[in-house]
């Protein structure tokens, strides 16, 4: 196990070495769970999703940057940020990105995409900063998480997640020569790191569009496990509220994202880290190990915090995303 020094009150490792992470189990799904994201992304789908391109914001790495707009379930019109190849050649690969909790303000280290000659949509899902903000949805993550959160279906994330489907129909009806017919295939890849790596986890399962996604430090994995590790992040708002909501535990069961990744059947690439103070470790390995479909781990030492080494971890993640995508993309 790492040993860093570190200023919280408990084990940001939980007393768990590798070899127990690699066992850590998905809950039971609840009998109706597939049916539930299916609908879900039916309705989705129905959306138009009507996107619209702003003006030029940033040019870089190879990628013209630019504001887009796009509407999701409810309604909703959310901001983000599109990459596009500088070279204006048809994008011959496409991927979504999502952001960690809190949203972002800037495309940030997410651009250039894993693969060249793609373009890239970086949606802030709703409530989230800062080209998603809504007056009736805290943007704080500690709030954020507790959004709706009685009922399976008034559950934020639920939304959040339609975001991500709508997101990729916005940049599919963009950019309609990615579309998986006619053609050879699927041409969409997902990236998502934390709070974006867990709603990925919940959203590809359910949508063929998607060829392959790469998960980093995953949030939302086995819940019931969760809940009895203390944290710095959303789930020890969760474990907060479960305190005097016992019955959201039944709610939870349906936002499990190990319980989601036993239905996901593309290849992914996982990176869940060893210390964590803010997702526990053992939820983001039950994300890995519950995978249905082809996998391959990256094993981090530590993820939200900083650490000697973290500079040299993070670019062999990135180049072992590149050559991930080009095995599965191309």
């Amino acid at each position: 196990m790492p040993a860093f020094a570190h200023p919280f009150p408990f084990d940001p490792t939980h007393g768990h070495a590798l070899d127990d992470l690699l066992t850590t189990p998905a809950p039971p799904p609840p009998p109706d769970f597939a049916t539930f994201w299916q609908k879900r992304y039916t309705a989705a789908r129905a959306v138009a999703t009507a996107p619209v391109v702003g003006p030029l914001e940033d040019e870089r790495d190879g990628q013209r940057v630019y504001g887009v707009t796009y509407t999701s379930v409810g309604g909703l019109r959310l901001g983000g940020w599109l990459g596009v190849p500088a070279e204006e050649e048809p994008p011959a690969h496409g991927f979504v990105i999502g952001h960690g909790y809190g949203g972002r303000d800037a495309p940030g280290p997410d651009l250039p995409p894993p693969l060249p000659h793609s373009a890239t949509l970086l949606p802030c899902v709703r409530g989230m900063a800062t080209r998603s903000r809504h007056p009736r949805i805290p943007a704080r993550s500690d709030a954020h998480v507790l959004h709706g959160i009685s009922s399976r279906d008034t559950y934020v994330i639920a939304d959040c997640v339609a975001d991500l489907w709508c997101a990729a129909s916005a940049l599919l009806e963009l950019f309609p020569g990615l579309a998986a017919t006619p053609g050879p295939g699927p041409r969409l890849g997902y990236l998502g790191e934390s709070f974006g790596g867990g709603l990925g986890a919940l959203a590809l399962p359910w949508d063929d569009r998607f060829a392959a996604a790469h998960l980093t430090v995953p949030t939302f994995g086995n819940h019931p496990l969760r809940l009895t590790l203390p944290c710095t992040g959303s789930g020890e708002a969760v474990r907060t509220y479960h305190r005097e909501h016992p019955e959201v535990a039944d709610v939870l069961r349906y936002f499990d994202a190990a319980t989601a990744a036993a239905h996901l059947r593309v290849p992914t690439l996982t990176a869940p880290a060893l210390f964590d103070p803010a997702v526990p470790p053992p939820g983001q390995f039950a994300v890995h190990n519950a995978l249905a479909g082809p996998r391959d781990l990256h094993v981090l030492e530590a993820g939200h915090f900083a650490y000697e080494g973290m500079r040299e971890q993070t670019q062999a993640l990135s180049k072992a995303s590149r050559a991930f995508f080009e095995r599965t993309l191309t």
